[in-house]
Parts: structure tokens; C-alpha cells; sequence
């Protein structure tokens, strides 16, 4: 198993990578949470600093870069647009660790209608691009940031976790676990696309219905 020491969050500075980042460092886990300017990460982590109650381990701030190598499991919640050029100014320091996918392919303005990219997924095409010395895993694309930072409310969607690297999947689940989510193993990366297409379909839904937090739950099991 990877070692979970540390969990780097790029893009940690934006509403659901921050709120991961908190839910993880309350459940004991050193968190870095990673923006282009080292200042604005510094200052996100100094925010959610003030919503952890103590003795959490406080998170710290850094640039992308630095980031991505203080940690061996990194997880990515940039916008799909910033996507590939994120992981690209990473790519030396991703090489031989864990990804963490969080991107969901939303092209404005029509982002309740599903526009999957060409060749399947938005996380397979950074398996594509960064090739086998990453070890990349898909999840948490269904889960609304909108109670993530509250610490006191149950995050009602279920994670669905893909990846082709069972070991990886199984260190995804315990993560969703430790932050107060059911996961589920939902097999290899190419079965991504349903998780990232999943995503349009709530926005719909949370449209039509009027509400701000629809999800998904998986049932019979």
C-alpha cells in the first residue's frame, strides 16, 4: 500500500478540493493543499486551518509544484480547462505516486449536458499523457462541494472509485472512508466516463428540482 503520510491536494484552494483537504486533515492525515501562487495556497490553508478543531494536524500551503512532490498520493480538483497544463508543469514530481482525478469534463455554458472529450475520459487521457509512471485513479467527481467544509453535515453521495491499479483503488476507498463518504470500487479507468458523465446529469437534476446537492447511491449490496 501506498504511503499515506502525507495527501497533496492541486487546486486545493477551491471549494471541494478545500473541503477535502479539511475533512482529511481531521481525520488525521498531514494535508498540502497546492495553487499556482504559493501565497494564495498559504493563505486557503490558513482558512481552513481556523474550521479544524484541534489537535488535527494543520494544513500547510505551497505552490503546485512543491506540492506535488511533499506528497505520495496527489489529488487533483482543477477545472477541467486547467487540467492537462497542470499535470504537465507536475510531471516530474507525480512520476512514481498515486493521482487522484478529480476532473470532470464541464464545458460552459452548457455544462448540464454531458460532452465527454475525445478518447473516452478526461482521466483517461491523463493516463494517456503521463503514461504508466503514474499510477491514476478516478473519483469523487459526483460529490458536491456544497457540505464539504461543514464538518458537522453527512455528505449524502456515494464515491464511485476507477482505476486499472486495484491497490491504488483500495487506498482511493480509504480515503472517501476517512472523509466521511461510502465508496466503492466501480472498476478499471475507462468506467470513468460514466462517473465524469454522472456529473452533467446531477447538475441537471439539481437544476429541474431546485436544489443544490443532488447524488448518487448505490443500493442492494
Amino acid at each position: 500500500m501506498a504511503d499515506l503520510s502525507t495527501i497533496g491536494v492541486v487546486g486545493g484552494t477551491g471549494s471541494e478540493g478545500g473541503g477535502l483537504a479539511l475533512r482529511w486533515a481531521r481525520a488525521g492525515y498531514a494535508v498540502v493543499v497546492g495553487s499556482r501562487s504559493a501565497d494564495k495556497a498559504a493563505r486557503a490553508a490558513d482558512d481552513l486551518n481556523k474550521l479544524l478543531p484541534p489537535p488535527c494536524p494543520r494544513i500547510r500551503g505551497m505552490s503546485n509544484g512543491d506540492c506535488a512532490a511533499a506528497a505520495n498520493v496527489i489529488v487533483l480538483t482543477v477545472p477541467f480547462a486547467a487540467q492537462q497544463q497542470a499535470v504537465e508543469a507536475m510531471r516530474e514530481q507525480l512520476r512514481g505516486k498515486i493521482l487522484v482525478d478529480v476532473t470532470v469534463p464541464l464545458v460552459p455554458p452548457k455544462v448540464g449536458r454531458v460532452q465527454l472529450p475525445p478518447g473516452g475520459s478526461a482521466v483517461e487521457a491523463m493516463q494517456r499523457l503521463l503514461g504508466q509512471g503514474v499510477r491514476i485513479v478516478s473519483a469523487f467527481q459526483n460529490v458536491t462541494a456544497q457540505h464539504l467544509r461543514d464538518l458537522d453535515h453527512a455528505v449524502d453521495c456515494d464515491v464511485l472509485v476507477c482505476g486499472d491499479d486495484e491497490e491504488a483503488r483500495e487506498l482511493v476507498v480509504t480515503l472517501a472512508e476517512a472523509a466521511g463518504l461510502r465508496a466503492w470500487h466501480a472498476g478499471p479507468l475507462a468506467n470513468s466516463a460514466a462517473a465524469e458523465a454522472l456529473t452533467s446529469v446531477l447538475i441537471s437534476i439539481n437544476r429541474r428540482y431546485k436544489v443544490t446537492a443532488a447524488g448518487i447511491r448505490i443500493t442492494g449490496l
